[in-house]
């Protein structure tokens, strides 16, 4: 029996659409921690909410990348999530955070974020693995 709680209903359909997304920042340099971490986290939320998708779990990894569990309607795309998400972000976590400066100085230019990015459908069933996944990111930095 399928759970119906998962389950959105649109005014035209019924979906049930997640996706694991993990991206990186330019060079794999570790700045995603402290000041820049909690407001890369708020924008994340507030851009989710202005474009009309939900982050079911958002982690850090290592410093260094992005785990989401993503869950949007069949209207958005996985290219244009992502293309909001880095794009909303890295202009703003560069204006808001003048200490990435120190790791990225070039003034023309500048990139936060790697240009590539993973993406991984997830079904009903690996729905909870994925999300214990990227919840324990910052758990398994520690061990």
């Amino acid at each position: 029996m399928k759970d119906i709680n998962r389950l959105t209903y649109g005014r035209t359909s019924v979906y049930n659409l997640n996706y694991h997304i993990i991206w990186g920042t330019k060079y794999r340099n570790k700045v995603l921690k402290g000041h820049i971490e909690e407001v890369f986290k708020r924008l994340v939320n507030e851009i989710a909410k202005q474009y009309g998708f939900k982050i079911a779990h958002l982690e850090i990894g290592k410093d260094d990348h992005v785990h989401l569990l993503v869950s949007a309607p069949p209207k958005l795309s996985v290219t244009n999530i992502v293309r909001w998400l880095k794009g909303i972000t890295a202009y703003q976590l560069f204006r808001q955070c003048p200490e990435l400066k120190n790791s990225y100085w070039k003034r023309q230019g500048r990139h936060l974020w790697s240009p590539n990015y993973y993406v991984e459908s997830i079904g009903a069933v690996n729905e909870q693995a994925v999300a214990k996944y990227i919840d324990d990111q910052r758990k398994k930095e520690v061990k």
